[in-house]
């Protein structure tokens, strides 16, 4: 017992100092990563195949031998005459945005690679899920979709869980737009706060000063004085930036009674169907799942490298881990 503990501690010390000089070449791989612009690669994946292929290995196992065997040359067969008929192409692009809309960089990569080899008449699925964001990230990312369309492709826009605000502006551009039942749909509205501390500053006698060149370089500001025309600016450029993505609405959706919807509020896609914010309702796996055999299906992203010095730490820490548990299932025994 006393031989396993001292093999146990003698292996802990050994992975410290193995751990350390890990960290410090983990340390020295980032500095140089940083110097060097992080960059990504493209995947391409047959999802129609792998959806054929579960689906035909389920059907298989709950026949008995003989029809099992049956089943299994007729599928055969059926996979060589769809090998000679050219199918539709559905392309696959998942979008999952944040408050800086920083994904519509990978988004941007990954419609370029889909108007460089698809079609016109081919469809695009974008699975959409993002509540909103800067009005200019948002912007660009509803630029990067029309690109599609300006390509001749069919953009329909999956919302499974929420297109709201900045996603919406994007949803909008689709020639279609499907949604689950309870997704969120719609806040089509815009919205900026920020905090004061005016008088918190003034309370400590600390003095802020703010210099500017131009009437309203600044109308609204974190540490000085808030004015009533400042806000009456700020509230007036707010309106504006509405009136455009009201007017970007009303461009692909013309049959919208804009002013109804675009009072900032959202709704399940249930309501939001009867609205006309949104066309059909279904989830995106049950669209695709009714596709595999008539399309194939090309999942395409853009996936960013991780740092040298991220994947090294990774890998240390997981090994640190099973080492633990090894010296603790051996002092234990």
């Amino acid at each position: 017992m006393e031989f396993l503990i001292d093999i146990g501690s003698f292996v802990v010390k050994a992975a410290i100092i193995v751990f350390a000089v890990v960290m410090i070449v983990g340390v020295m791989a980032n500095a140089a990563q940083r110097q060097k612009k992080s960059k990504g690669e493209l995947h391409l994946d047959m999802l129609s195949d792998d959806l054929r292929e579960s689906a035909q290995s389920l059907k298989l196992e709950m026949l008995d031998k003989k029809e099992r065997k049956k089943l299994a040359k007729s599928l055969k067969q059926a996979a060589k005459s769809n090998k000679q008929d050219e199918r539709k192409r559905v392309y696959v692009i998942d979008f999952h945005g944040s408050m800086d809309a920083k994904e519509v960089d990978s988004l941007r990569r990954e419609v370029n690679a889909v108007v460089s080899i698809a079609e016109p008449g081919d469809q695009v699925l974008v699975r959409l899920e993002s509540g909103g964001g800067v009005v200019h990230g948002y912007g660009l990312g509803a630029a990067q979709l029309q690109r599609l369309r300006d390509a001749d492709l069919d953009v329909i826009v999956s919302v499974d869980k929420i297109a709201a605000s900045g996603g919406y502006m994007m949803a909008a551009v689709a020639n279609h737009i499907q949604a689950a039942p309870f997704a969120i749909i719609g806040s089509i509205g815009v919205l900026a706060q920020l905090p004061n501390f005016h008088r918190w500053l003034q309370k400590h006698d600390i003095d802020y000063e703010q210099v500017t060149a131009g009437e309203y370089k600044r109308t609204l500001t974190l540490f000085g004085k808030n004015t009533d025309e400042g806000r009456e600016k700020f509230k007036a450029d707010i309106e504006n930036i509405h009136e455009q993505f009201k007017a970007h609405i009303a461009k692909y959706r013309p049959e919208l009674d804009i002013d109804k919807v675009a009072t900032g509020e959202y709704w399940t896609a249930q309501q939001a169907h009867e609205l006309g914010l949104v066309d059909s309702l279904i989830t995106s796996d049950a669209w695709l799942l009714e596709r595999i055999e008539s399309h194939e299906i090309v999942q395409i992203r853009y996936q960013q490298k991780k740092p040298i010095g991220e994947r090294i730490g990774r890998n240390v820490s997981s090994g640190l881990a099973q080492l633990r548990n090894f010296v603790g299932a051996n002092r234990w025994s």
